[in-house]
């Protein structure tokens, strides 16, 4: 039979702690697949909650106590008592579980039945089909919750999990071991830990199911949640995404593509003070085309292809084989460059102020030409220059 331990942070929670308990006995009685357990984690409340729980533990023998010598804030203190659980219990899933039963307990087993089904991390959800948010709950609060949910939706571009910010949860063991290593960190201490574990388990491609429950705002004592809480949540958000979309390959090819562009039209400027005529343009074009491509190869192997990074000796040839995979972008740029200069012409379009510069048709069909070659380019370098290394 595995095990499954719900684990329960605690600082003061003197008042709660006892029926909480007392709940969770009556569910646990009913589950029949599952060797279900209680780990108080207390940091060291000065109200006695830890004294309180070695009293409950003679009633109630699945109940285990771990006290953190200081206040640990709550990622901590589940960190701690994940570590615990797993590797001194030998559990094969751990709940994350609100002392204050604002948890609904008769849930739990429907988080069993979904880890039954292959799912490695269950959420408890309020805002799917059968969840909900107390009726009685100010504005602000609706609005931080519900808003901050659908903002974190769309700033991860993942719509797959309503519910981001729950703290009810149930984790297996496999996901532990991948996450928490990179969970170390003052930025977790707190609630931004709930936010830091999940997406982290959604990196790590482990199946993400929720359950609906319905969230119960707390009777006894205050909420612990205070606005550094919202603070700190956005701050991570914001950094993480930033990150991971200027790590994202086709993000890194448009910068050093757009770097690349600015080379080109400079240089084009450039050339054309040598080939100043309109039947020469098409030699400026071609010329200002490969100062360019001699700027993206280098930035390309530096940054957008670091992880497939050519060694010295590759280098030579590789530029040969980039310049010919960058045939069919200058040839795009070209054609354009010439139907431009002998159909339209080179005619003035507007004037940049306080520059004193004309752009005209010539420096338009570059620019349409840039943006036409990126797309066959992004294919060509992924294809012969730095290609996918084979396990």
């Amino acid at each position: 039979m595995q095990k499954a331990i719900v684990i329960v942070p605690t600082y003061n929670e003197k008042g709660n702690i006892a029926k909480t308990i007392e709940s969770l006995d009556v569910i646990f009685k009913k589950i029949k697949n599952w060797d279900m357990n209680v780990l108080v984690v207390d940091d060291s409340s000065p109200d006695g909650t830890a004294d309180l729980v070695r009293d409950l533990q003679k009633k109630f023998k699945f109940a285990e106590l771990l006290i953190n010598k200081k206040k640990s804030g709550l990622g901590g203190a589940y960190l701690s008592g994940m570590n615990h659980a797993f590797n001194k219990l030998n559990a094969d899933l751990v709940f994350e579980f609100d002392a204050d039963l604002s948890h609904d307990p008769k849930k739990i087993p429907d988080f069993l039945t979904k880890v039954d089904q292959g799912y490695d991390f269950v959420l408890g959800s309020r805002y799917i089909e059968g969840g909900s948010i107390p009726e009685n709950w100010g504005f602000h609060r609706k609005f931080l919750s519900v808003v901050g949910n659908r903002f974190i939706n769309f700033l991860m571009l993942d719509f797959s999990i309503r519910d981001w910010t729950t703290g009810f949860r149930a984790i297996k063991k496999e996901v532990y071991l991948a996450v928490e290593k990179e969970m170390h960190s003052e930025l977790f201490s707190g609630y931004t830990f709930q936010i830091g574990f999940l997406h982290k388990t959604l990196r790590k491609g482990f199946k993400i199911a929720e359950v609906p429950f319905e969230f119960k705002d707390r009777v006894i004592g205050n909420s612990k949640i205070g606005p550094e809480y919202i603070k700190n949540t956005l701050l991570y958000l914001m950094k993480v995404r930033i990150k991971e979309i200027l790590e994202m390959r086709v993000v890194k090819f448009a910068i050093v593509g757009a770097f690349g562009a600015a080379i080109q039209l400079i240089a084009l400027q450039l050339w054309r003070m040598i080939f100043s005529s309109e039947q020469t343009f098409v030699f400026a074009n071609f010329f200002s085309i490969e100062t360019a491509v001699i700027s993206n190869f280098i930035w390309s192997n530096l940054w957008t292809f670091k992880d497939r990074k050519l060694k010295t000796s590759q280098i030579p040839l590789s530029f040969l084989t980039f310049n010919l995979s960058s045939a069919g972008s200058i040839l795009i740029q070209t054609v354009i460059a010439y139907g431009t200069a002998n159909l339209i012409g080179l005619n003035p379009v507007f004037s940049v102020p306080f520059i004193n510069y004309v752009v005209d048709t010539g420096t338009i069909s570059s620019v349409a030409g840039i943006f036409i070659g990126m797309f066959w380019n992004f294919f060509a370098y992924n294809t012969f220059i730095w290609k996918k290394k084979k396990n």
